[in-house]
C-alpha cells in the first residue's frame, strides 16, 4: 500500500525525511490524545513538516498524508520571503509601514523612529541586538495599551502579557489569566496586530473557537478579523524571517 513511499522517504535515526523537489525535509510527528484526525503544518522559516494526530494513527498513515500533500508542502516551502536582515542599509517594518535603517556611528546611540526611517548612531556590530530590543520594547508598550482598551470594552480584568517568539501561533490565553503575544506582530499593520489582541481577550470569557466565541470577538473587535487572518496567512511567514 505505501511501497511508493520509498521513492521519496527516508528512514534516519530520529525523524522520518521527505524529499520536497530535492530539498531532504524533516517530518516531525506529534501525537495527542485530543486529535480527531491528522493535519499538518509546513514551515517555511524552519524547514520542516509538523503533523499532529491521534495516538492511535500508525506512522505509516501520517506518511501516506504527507506524499499525497507534497505538491502544498512546496508551495508553502517556497512561499516564504527571503531572510531579512537587520542591518544599515536594509528595512525592517514598523506597524505595517516599511522603515529604512539608517545608521552613522557619531550619532546617538538611543533609536528614532521618524518619516519611514529608523535611525541609530553607536557600534555597527551592535545595531541588529538593539533594533530588536526597540521593537520588543515598543511591543510591550503597545501591547499592554491595547490589551486593556480590549478588557474595558470586554468588562473584564485585565490579564498579564507575557511577550515570545513563537513560531507556531501569534498569541495564546492561558485559563491561569495570560495572554501571550509574539512581539513580531509589532511589525504588522495595527489593524492585524489589534484582530490578534482582540481574539485573546475574547477566551477570556470563551475558551474555545465556538460559534459563541466569534461572535463576542465581532463584538470587541472593530474591524474585519477575516482580513487580518488573511494577512497573517500572506505575510506572516515574512516576519517571522526578520532577525533570524
Amino acid at each position: 500500500m505505501l511501497g511508493h513511499l520509498k521513492t521519496i522517504l527516508s528512514n534516519s535515526l530520529s525523524d522520518p525525511q521527505v524529499d520536497i523537489e530535492g530539498e531532504s525535509v524533516p517530518v516531525r510527528i506529534h501525537r495527542n490524545q485530543r486529535a480527531k484526525r491528522i493535519s499538518m503544518r509546513a514551515d517555511a522559516v524552519k524547514r520542516e513538516i509538523r503533523i499532529t494526530m491521534p495516538h492511535y494513527t500508525p506512522t505509516n498513515a501520517a506518511l501516506d498524508f504527507v506524499y499525497k500533500k507534497r505538491q502544498w508542502i512546496a508551495t508553502r516551502l517556497n512561499s516564504g520571503a527571503d531572510a531579512a536582515p537587520i542591518a544599515p542599509g536594509s528595512e525592517i517594518a514598523v506597524a505595517g509601514e516599511a522603515h529604512v535603517i539608517e545608521w552613522r556611528e557619531e550619532w546617538p546611540r538611543t533609536i528614532a523612529c521618524m518619516e519611514g526611517t529608523i535611525r541609530l548612531g553607536g557600534p555597527e556590530s551592535s545595531v541588529e541586538a538593539r533594533i530588536l530590543r526597540w521593537l520588543k520594547a515598543e511591543a510591550r508598550r503597545i501591547y499592554t495599551e491595547e490589551i486593556a482598551y480590549f478588557c474595558e470594552k470586554a468588562n473584564a480584568q485585565t490579564p498579564r502579557l507575557s511577550l515570545g517568539d513563537p513560531r507556531s501561533r501569534w498569541g495564546s490565553c492561558s485559563s491561569l489569566g495570560t495572554i501571550s503575544l509574539s512581539w513580531r506582530l509589532i511589525m504588522a499593520p495595527a489593524f492585524v496586530r489589534r484582530s490578534v489582541i482582540a481574539h485573546e481577550v475574547a477566551h477570556i470569557r470563551h475558551m474555545n473557537h465556538s460559534a459563541e466565541f466569534y461572535a463576542w470577538l465581532d463584538t470587541l473587535y472593530d474591524g474585519n478579523r477575516k482580513t487580518a487572518d488573511q494577512w497573517l496567512k500572506m505575510h506572516g511567514t515574512g516576519l517571522q524571517r526578520v532577525g533570524r
